[in-house]
């Protein structure tokens, strides 16, 4: 029981820093220019803009499906031994996760083609990490029950399913209004991998049986691997007493954010449509990609079946040879029947695939959109965006692809613009972390300079501790919207 108390522990602490992906209050906010990470395709009216490094995007997020460490250390009269069992070990299902992801723009921008005003280019780089782990309730349960009283019981491998990774991102993209009503965009990617660990294909059981030679019988069928790169320099590193661990880690690890020897590619596709001058629907796929590792890698493998009746002694043949290890003989058994390989190893990852779709509806006073001296508005040329209107509503959808399969979010939202100096945007989203999930997004335009921050699940911070998700964005652009 004790092992299994550090374990949650330490599940709980990573819930603090492992994250969701969902920016549904970053979508289609067209006043910030990092709406256009998330879809390509949005409508975009700037002449040009510059993100102040490292600090025009950022976001963190953390969620846990499963357990709180409030349901673990409240101070509620239950023995932490029973909350244990009760809401870990019996209460949470193989399909409850730690998952998401954090990023930071190291540099960001963009400009409006000078001979082409319809096409708007964007470029940057940015760093992130996503990880994603779920419970492995049958490998817990037989942690800390063990197998004695269970016997027939088959205990699902499967159950054990983890990846992660920190990359490096360059991309650049372009955003072209095809016409009044169309306004499509495309973006590349280069991913430059900095860590990986991916063990999702996991199959397998392990059972308990009657014996013919013992008591009991252990049968164990396998089919277990997991893909590394990255991590054994790492590892190295820890390992060695010596060493700076410090200055050698921050070293290797700034070293690898330039240039890893991993490298994949992958788009992002998006597009706006006005069904109506005051109706829109949206759409983005974003990291349609894969990243090839073929540095630093290791692939560990234990695939095959076998049936145990622990050491066995055949008497009188043990007594013709004394010296007989009979433990390493059963060692050897295992080893034979069930393969472990531990090799150097080029793989293949896929990146987590995300589809936004949304449908808006604009209504009230309209704003006019700030654009430059070549967009005229009233003629209907090109670059005529029409009109932005004082209040918007509708509803958007997030759909991530994972490893037990896609995990979506439903949202509604409201937002309320002031002009062309603020505006605010309010959501209310529905997920396996929460039902009661209000954020709240706010932009404002102080001349060129252009500030926004959000934070979701506003209602969980009476108790941060009790929390199943939480999150915030931010960040600070220079815009020049051209002159009228």
């Amino acid at each position: 029981m004790r092992n299994l108390k550090i374990l949650l522990v330490a599940l709980t602490g990573v819930c603090a820093i492992v994250n969701g992906q969902n920016k549904q209050l970053l979508y289609d906010f067209s006043e910030i220019p990092q709406s256009l990470m998330v879809n390509p395709g949005v409508e975009s009216s700037f002449e040009w803009y510059a993100g102040i490094p490292l600090l025009s995007g950022i976001s963190f997020q953390a969620g846990s499906s499963g357990i709180t460490a409030f349901d673990l250390f409240a101070n509620d009269g239950l023995d932490i031994n029973d909350k244990i069992r009760d809401r870990a070990l019996n209460g949470m299902t193989p399909r409850d996760d730690l998952s998401g992801t954090y990023q930071v723009e190291i540099l960001s921008g963009g400009y409006r083609s000078k001979y082409h005003p319809e096409n708007f280019y964007s470029f940057g780089i940015y760093n992130e990490g996503d990880a994603i782990g779920y419970w492995f309730k049958d490998l817990a349960i037989l942690a800390v029950d063990g197998n004695a009283d269970m016997l027939g019981r088959r205990f699902d491998l499967s159950h054990l399913k983890t990846r992660g990774e920190l990359l490096t991102v360059y991309h650049f993209g372009i955003n072209k209004q095809v016409n009044r009503n169309l306004t499509i965009g495309a973006r590349a990617k280069l991913y430059n991998s900095i860590l990986n660990f991916s063990s999702t294909g996991n199959d397998g059981f392990f059972v308990t049986t009657e014996g013919q030679n013992n008591i009991l019988a252990n049968t164990l069928n396998a089919d277990l691997e997991l893909r590394t790169s990255g991590l054994n320099e790492i590892r190295d590193i820890l390992r060695d007493d010596t060493a700076d661990r410090a200055a050698e880690l921050s070293s290797l690890l700034t070293k690898r954010a330039i240039f890893s020897g991993n490298f994949g590619f992958g788009v992002d596709l998006g597009f706006t449509y006005k069904l109506s001058e005051q109706t829109v629907l949206t759409g983005s796929l974003l990291d349609v990609g894969f990243v090839y590792h073929s540095s630093d890698t290791r692939v560990v493998s234990l695939k095959g079946n076998a049936t145990v009746e622990g050491v066995e002694v055949i008497l009188p043949d043990a007594l013709l040879d004394p010296g007989q290890d009979f433990y390493q003989n059963l060692i050897d058994d295992i080893e034979n029947l069930i393969p472990f390989e531990n090799v150097e190893k080029s793989y293949i990852t896929f990146r987590p695939t995300k589809l936004n779709a949304s449908i808006r509806h604009d209504f009230g006073e309209p704003v006019l959109r700030r654009q430059d001296c070549d967009c005229n508005y009233k003629t209907g040329s090109s670059r005529d965006l029409g009109y932005k209107y004082t209040n918007s509503a509708g509803a958007h959808l997030y759909v991530i692809n994972r490893p037990r399969g896609p995990q979506a979010a439903l949202t509604a939202f409201y937002q309320r613009r002031f002009g062309n100096i603020m505006s605010l945007k309010a959501a209310y989203t529905v997920d396996k972390y929460s039902f009661t999930n209000v954020g709240l997004g706010i932009s404002i335009q102080a001349g060129p300079v252009n500030m926004y921050a959000m934070a979701d699940n506003l209602l969980a911070y009476r108790n941060i501790a009790d929390s199943h998700y939480a999150s915030f964005q931010l960040g600070l652009n220079i815009i020049s919207f051209g002159k009228k």
